[in-house]
């Protein structure tokens, strides 16, 4: 299969997506964390998909793979923050339950690209 863009990739969306939920949730922190945890939560979510999108479609494959690598390691910030501020009491465990679950699809997906690429 043939992706003639980024937005093609659904694991870009969804990571796009969750960014987007994430810079929201943030804005509901207290206002002394909008510039402290909260600013780390929006780069870190917003760092995976444009890692994707940095190395999309490469033509070096190498280049690409580092991307998918990148995004990976963002994942895992984020994650991290998101428990951080689950144990601030800014959100419930169903929404730390949630994010989870979304990212680890996201880490899965983006796992079964490298894959591809390395075939």
């Amino acid at each position: 299969m043939k992706f003639n863009s980024v937005d093609d990739l659904d694991v870009y969306k969804k990571l796009f997506n969750l960014a987007i939920e994430i810079n929201k949730l943030t804005l509901s922190f207290p206002k002394f964390e909008l510039f402290e945890l909260g600013s780390q939560l929006r780069r870190s979510s917003n760092s995976a998909p444009a890692n994707l999108a940095e190395g999309f479609n490469n033509k070096h494959t190498n280049i690409y793979l580092e991307g998918i690598s990148r995004a990976q390691g963002e994942i895992r910030e984020t994650i991290h923050h998101l428990k951080i501020a689950h144990q601030k009491n800014y959100f419930n465990q169903e929404k730390l339950d949630y994010f989870s679950k979304e990212y680890d699809v996201c880490g899965r997906m983006l796992t079964n690209l490298e894959k591809s690429l390395n075939y």
